[in-house]
């Protein structure tokens, strides 16, 4: 039962997948599975050892850069207040470290400096540096590095 010893070599590299996540392990567990339908069928170690190496040059040098990629390009999207940390706000109302408001993607949001000692006039660009539940936490653009 050469496909039974194929079906528990793709089990292991399959698991072995599962805590890697390297893709690697995966196309092998799936050239391990064309490996067992090759035994299957009935032809012989020589032949299963071929469909073997052919099903997994095929994955690691085909699928495996093109996953990689894919995965390169997809960037993580941030939701919410979240998607405002970084962003650039103007001060409506001077801000102190305990109050001030800032105008932030169309809206007036509660601020507070990011440093205590900062007092940020109105007019002054800001960046968001942190969102605290419905206030953002602000520093001055003109002393940013």
């Amino acid at each position: 039962m050469p496909w039974f010893v194929w079906l528990l070599a793709a089990g292991a590299l399959g698991a072995a997948e599962f805590f890697t996540l390297t893709l690697v392990f995966g196309l092998l567990a799936g050239a391990a599975l064309v490996a067992a339908v090759v035994a299957g069928v009935g032809i012989g170690v020589l032949g299963q050892l071929i469909a073997f190496g052919v099903a997994a040059a095929a994955g690691l040098a085909l699928v495996r850069p093109l996953a990689l990629r894919l995965t390169a390009q997809q960037s993580v999207t941030r939701e919410g207040s979240d998607a405002l940390i970084g962003k650039r706000a103007e001060v409506v109302q001077e801000v102190t470290a305990t109050r001030g408001l800032v105008k932030l993607s169309g809206e007036e949001w509660s601020a507070r400096a990011l440093d205590e000692s900062h007092v940020i006039p109105v007019g002054a660009l800001v960046d968001v540096m942190e969102i605290e539940g419905a206030t953002a936490v602000v520093y001055p653009r003109e002393l940013l590095p």
